[in-house]
């Protein structure tokens, strides 16, 4: 018998070789009709991670904690998708033979599948008769059964199928560690986890065709890339229909043009934003709006040059991770002087603290910049504000004493939740971002110090109660992270604040401290960026609100409209006052309608309208829309008294 604890911690005994399926079934019939997948975590595992995900039908052999996954657990999504993505290939594989498949994977939103047509043409026009197959397919309730096969097996079948993809993969994977999933008619070399059966997967929908190139090497085949999602409801992918409808409406790029914020400029050059006058005056806000916070904790705010000597970036290992995919370095007129762009802060700011001596009195060392940084992105990457190649980081880095750390890093999870709640970001989860399990050689410094830099994160979470998840292989290259992954008001995650610990930049810049006692020590680094970027954060912003920002945020905030050319006069009047109390206020006196003057400031996203007219200007008052709701008739200083309020309880 073996022990099996529920997450409830109920402990259960039950026969070895059970599996998720039967135990869901014990349960109860619906639970087995709705669990996907199962989470499976060894006895004794202390650790954070959440376990194995594994098939329904896998044999569960030992003492083990088990989670049963559904459709609203996000691996369980993962394993529907991926097991879509099979479906997706068999249907492609029933109306294109010849066919050759790259990889297959989930992703967050649905799947896709790198393919060669072999010269055979797939277009969007074609979409709907491959979800027809998929679905066609479903309905069979095709079971997904996992084989292991030997190397030299694999190897056979793949190459007597004429598939040198899959040849190309299984080549570089050990013997011994190869599997099959079988489903209907298709074969796919496959880790799995999958579905029991296709029958769970009700509707079906083909979103974009790309071209990708194998293993994301331009000098190799370009394949074509179908991407799809699927849901268990029909209903659910109508919801999902709907709310890509309602996203193409909030897109920041549509917002931006219509509010006049920002721009692109071939000439300029692709992934560099322009930032217009009104752009800029809600960027100024939000560095002020941060500003404010920085002096309550204390932060001391620097500039650094935006390039720096391409022999900095080598001291800080940046070079060797990222050089060659990097801007290249800039050649002076004197020999063997190379610059390069400033792709991050962090090691200007170690020079900063390496400028003077330090004492342990002097620490913590909070340096703050909002420093604009340069890194490139391909082309067919970037993606108006949220993927650039120019972006000002809210960036600063904080050096601490090792007793200081956990608190210094729970002040930063402090200013982070601050931030999102003054924007409304209500729904986020904290990502532990820690090493590779496996592959270590991406990262810099010693298990030690990883591993003290890591449950300095997991304990500060902890300790704040925060809501986390824990991906491995997602940390920087030179320490763990904990990342705030965000959802905006259509559901959608996005990564905006993030906090690093790091132990090895200040051992490559061979950064110090005198101690109580006399004695040199190595200060502790914390990187964090509550916004992310300027420029990410301003998307984001933009399309969770769809344009209708903070009243303190928004670059215009008032405007004045006299009902004709008589009453111009006063209406200057009143917008004087209004700048006078520092609000964002201007004239429209065009002649035009006043309808048409007020439909074309709503493009504008102006959050209040004053109109004034005879009585208005007889009484010294002003009519009042906010948002295109009227809020009635107030005098001028009783109008200035209440958006005054309402800017203070929005930053509260």
């Amino acid at each position: 018998m073996i022990k099996i604890t529920f997450p409830d911690g109920n402990v259960r005994e039950y026969e070895s070789g059970i599996t998720g399926y039967e135990i869901a079934k014990g349960i109860s019939p619906r639970l087995a009709a709705e669990v996907l997948a199962v989470s499976v975590k060894p006895e004794g595992d202390e650790s954070i991670d959440a376990g194995e995900t594994i098939d329904l039908t896998r044999p569960i052999t030992d003492n083990c904690s088990i989670r049963l996954l559904k459709w609203e657990d996000e691996e369980g999504k993962r394993v529907f998708w991926h097991s879509s993505s099979h479906l997706l290939a068999e249907a492609l594989e029933a109306l294109y033979p010849g066919v050759k498949f790259g990889i297959g994977p989930a992703v967050d939103n649905g799947f896709y599948y790198d393919v060669d047509l072999g010269g055979q043409t797939l277009t969007d026009s074609d979409l709907p008769k491959v979800e027809q197959k998929m679905l066609e397919l479903a309905r069979e309730k095709q079971e997904f059964h996992r084989i292991d096969v030997s190397k030299d097996d694999a190897l056979k079948y793949f190459g007597e199928k004429g598939d040198q993809y899959k040849c190309e993969l299984i080549s570089e994977l050990q013997d011994g560690s190869i599997t099959y999933y079988t489903n209907g008619a298709f074969t796919d070399l496959c880790r799995g986890p999958h579905l029991m059966n296709t029958e769970v997967i009700k509707a079906v929908k083909l979103t974009a065709l790309a071209g990708a190139y194998w293993r994301g090497d331009e000098h190799r085949q370009q394949l074509t890339r179908v991407y799809g999602i699927t849901f268990p409801k029909k209903s659910m992918l109508d919801e999902y229909v709907a709310m890509v409808e309602e996203a193409k409406k909030r897109d920041h790029r549509k917002l931006g043009k219509e509010m006049e914020l920002f721009t692109f400029s071939p000439r300029v050059g692709m992934g560099l934003p322009m930032w217009l006058p009104k752009g800029t005056v809600m960027r100024h806000e939000l560095e002020n709006f941060l500003r404010k916070k920085l002096l309550q904790y204390g932060y001391d705010e620097v500039v650094t040059p935006h390039i720096g000597s391409k022999q900095l970036y080598v001291t800080s290992g940046h070079w060797a991770k990222y050089g060659k995919d990097s801007f290249q370095p800039i050649h002076t007129p004197q020999e063997g002087e190379e610059y390069m762009l400033k792709p991050m802060n962090c090691p200007h700011h170690c020079e900063i603290y390496a400028s003077s001596p330090r004492s342990y009195r002097d620490l913590p060392l909070r340096l703050a910049e909002f420093g604009t940084v340069y890194r490139y992105e391909q082309s067919g990457e970037l993606h108006g504000l949220t993927r650039v190649r120019c972006f000002t980081q809210d960036d600063a880095h904080m050096y601490v004493r090792p007793d200081q750390l956990k608190d210094e890093f729970k002040k930063v999870i402090d200013l982070i939740q601050y931030v999102f709640k003054v924007f409304r970001f209500d729904k986020f989860t904290a990502q532990i971002s820690l090493r590779d399990k496996k592959d270590r050689s991406k990262y810099i410094g010693s298990d030690e110090n990883w591993e003290k830099a890591e449950q300095a994160i997991i304990d500060s979470a902890a300790e704040k109660g925060l809501p986390t998840v824990v991906k491995y292989g997602e940390a920087a290259f030179y320490g763990p992270k904990l990342d705030f992954m965000v959802k905006d008001a259509l559901g959608r995650e996005w990564q905006l604040g993030t906090i690093q610990v790091d132990y090895n930049l200040p051992e490559r810049f061979q950064l110090e401290y005198t101690d109580a006692d006399g004695s040199k020590k190595r200060p502790i680094m914390i990187h964090r960026a509550p916004f992310g970027s300027i420029e990410r954060f301003t998307a984001v912003l933009l399309e969770h609100t769809a344009g209708h920002l903070p009243l303190w945020l928004s670059p215009e905030q008032v405007k004045v409209l006299p009902i004709s050319e008589k009453y111009a006069d006063y209406a200057k009047k009143v917008c004087e006052s209004l700048k006078n109390s520092d609000i964002r206020a201007s004239i429209d006196d065009r002649n035009e309608t006043l309808g048409k003057r007020i439909r074309e400031i709503s493009l504008l996203r102006v959050p209040v309208i004053v109109i004034v007219g005879e009585k208005e200007a007889a009484a010294g008052s002003v009519s009042v829309r906010r948002d295109g709701v009227d809020k009635g008739v107030v005098t001028v200083q009783e109008f200035i008294d209440r958006f005054k309020a309402a800017v203070a309880e929005e930053l509260a």
